[in-house]
């Protein structure tokens, strides 16, 4: 029968309070003093096991100053030989095989230029160029519709798959909508984006556009339906985009024009005609629209006089009345006396 090995349990520590004292022993006492001196023996090997520790990492370190000494100098030395091999090397005679070497060699590659960014101007003169030399074959290109027709046009004219012409044909667009020639301007839209997409295949190939119009044309034959969906999102899109484009072009016309007209309104004083009828009483405004000089006098005698002369002077200044004009018989009109008599009050308002 095996017997059970119990020594393993004589290093446990128990508790402090787990021994019988004496009854003449103050209990709690001994057990803090028990329990203190416990604390400080495990304090102490804890120290002793740092410094032991740190002891260890000194050593380690001075060990490697002192490889790093010896391996700068082994360094050293090693820069000394190669600078004494290096002059006996120059000291030597020459021969066949020192005397001649390779002068230079390269390897020539065939690799597509960098291409060159273009200035505002140069690109603005080669559209143009381009335009007046075919501009025919591109409003041609411009009212075709079926796929066949299309390659089979590009086919002929490949020097047409470039950004000139998808450039026109967006300028195209707008100018057929500013003329509300709405359908023709959806056709040409169609080309439009035939064009970028071609330009855009390209791109993303990095190939000439030329090179690659036939393999467009085959993926939209033979396209699945999100290729065809992401072909009519972006004609829907480019459509809205000149409606707006035209919108903004037809009010700025617009404006032009009124700013043109009310020019050629303005008075010998520099004041719009119409702007000056607007601002002046309903009263004095009747008088206009009937033409009757009589029952404007009227409305100018019983208007404050400062008021009168600020709206006679304006009328003036518009055209809207004009001083000292002739009837066809040659005689002065009645209004020159309303005239001179404001007139002649304004003199006496600047003497005062």
């Amino acid at each position: 029968m095996s017997r059970i090995d119990y020594s393993v349990w004589d290093h446990i520590e128990v508790s402090d309070d787990e021994d019988d004292t004496h009854p003449n022993i103050d209990t709690p006492s001994l057990f803090r003093w028990r329990h203190q001196a416990r604390v400080e023996r495990m304090e102490e090997f804890e120290k002793k096991g740092e410094d032991m520790k740190k002891s260890l990492i000194e050593s380690e370190l001075s060990k490697a100053q002192a490889e790093e000494k010896k391996l700068k100098k082994e360094e050293r030395e090693w820069e000394k030989k190669m600078e004494e091999h290096t002059r006996e090397e120059k000291k030597m005679p020459w021969n066949v095989d020192t005397l001649s070497k390779d002068g230079f060699s390269k390897s020539i590659v065939n690799v597509k230029p960098e291409t060159v960014e273009e200035s505002e101007e140069e690109k603005e003169q080669k559209h143009k160029t381009f335009v007046e030399k075919y501009e025919k074959q591109i409003k041609h290109f411009g009212m075709l519709r079926r796929w066949d027709d299309s390659q089979k046009y590009l086919s002929d004219n490949p020097y047409l798959v470039c950004e000139e012409t998808a450039n026109y044909l967006v300028i195209m667009c707008i100018d057929l909508e500013v003329e509300e020639k709405h359908a023709l301007m959806e056709q040409v839209a169609h080309q439009t984006i035939v064009m970028q997409f071609i330009l855009e295949l390209a791109k993303s190939l990095k190939v000439d556009p030329r090179g690659c119009f036939r393999q467009f044309f085959a993926k939209i034959k033979t396209a699945d339906q999100q290729y065809q969906d992401a072909f009519n999102d972006e004609l829907e899109s480019f459509k809205e985009r000149v409606r707006s484009r035209a919108k903004i072009r037809i009010e700025k016309a617009m404006k032009e024009y009124e700013d043109e007209e009310r020019q050629k309104r303005l008075g010998p004083g520099g004041l719009d005609p119409v702007e000056v009828y607007e601002t002046l009483p309903p009263e004095m405004q009747k008088c206009f629209d009937e033409k009757n000089i009589q029952m404007l006098q009227d409305v100018i005698s019983k208007m404050d006089p400062t008021e009168a002369k600020t709206h006679m002077k304006r009328c003036i200044d518009s055209g809207l009345w004009v001083p000292n004009s002739k009837t066809e018989e040659g005689d002065e009109k009645e209004e020159d006396v309303t005239y001179e008599e404001v007139k002649q009050e304004q003199g006496e308002a600047k003497t005062e």
